[in-house]
Parts: C-alpha cells; sequence; structure tokens
C-alpha cells in the first residue's frame, strides 16, 4: 500500500509540475494572444534580469538593514550602458561579467 501510494505521489508531482509549462503551448497553438499580453511579455526578460542584478548589489543578514556590495554597484552602471545603448541582452551580461573579473582582480 505505501509504495502504491509513493507512485501515485510522483506521478500526480510530475502531472502538476508539467501541465503549466505544457498548458501555455497548447493554448497558443492554435489562436495567438492579444497584442496586450505580447508587449507586457517582452518586458519580462530585461525586468527578470535587473530583478537579479539588483538583489544581487545588496547583501541581507537577519535583524540587520541591506549593506551595499560596492564592487557589484560600480560594475551595473556601464553594464547597464551598455543594455541600453545596444539593446542586446548577451552582450550587456558578458559586459557585466567581464566587468566584475576585471574589477575582483584589481581590488
Amino acid at each position: 500500500m505505501t509504495n502504491e501510494m509513493i507512485y501515485v505521489a510522483i506521478v500526480l508531482g510530475a502531472l502538476v509540475t508539467w501541465l503549466p509549462r505544457i498548458a501555455p503551448f497548447i493554448l497558443t497553438k492554435y489562436k495567438g494572444l492579444p497584442d496586450i499580453v505580447l508587449r507586457f511579455l517582452n518586458y519580462l526578460p530585461i525586468t527578470i534580469i535587473f530583478a537579479l542584478t539588483l538583489s544581487s548589489v545588496f547583501e541581507e543578514k537577519a535583524g540587520a538593514l541591506p549593506s551595499i556590495k560596492w564592487l557589484e554597484l560600480l560594475a551595473i552602471f556601464p553594464t547597464f550602458w551598455v543594455a541600453a545603448r545596444t539593446k542586446n541582452i548577451l552582450l550587456a551580461v558578458v559586459t557585466g561579467v567581464v566587468l566584475m573579473a576585471g574589477l575582483r582582480f584589481f581590488f
């Protein structure tokens, strides 16, 4: 009885994680998304990168205010300049990685 419950839990868990990933493809296969949804989705990559970048600049400790990581903050400005100027996220990521490597090498 216990083994059957484990198998059922595994199958249900797989189904629950698989459905949200596959459902959008099935739902949009024959009918496109409205223009407002497409415009919204265009902003997602840059907002995700911004959120990840901003969270890496601040160091949180329980019971204390967040502190700033100064090297990361220095690397952000040229990286965002490259991203805004070229509209190429891959180039911006490479710029940020190279800048951080250089800053960590010298400081």
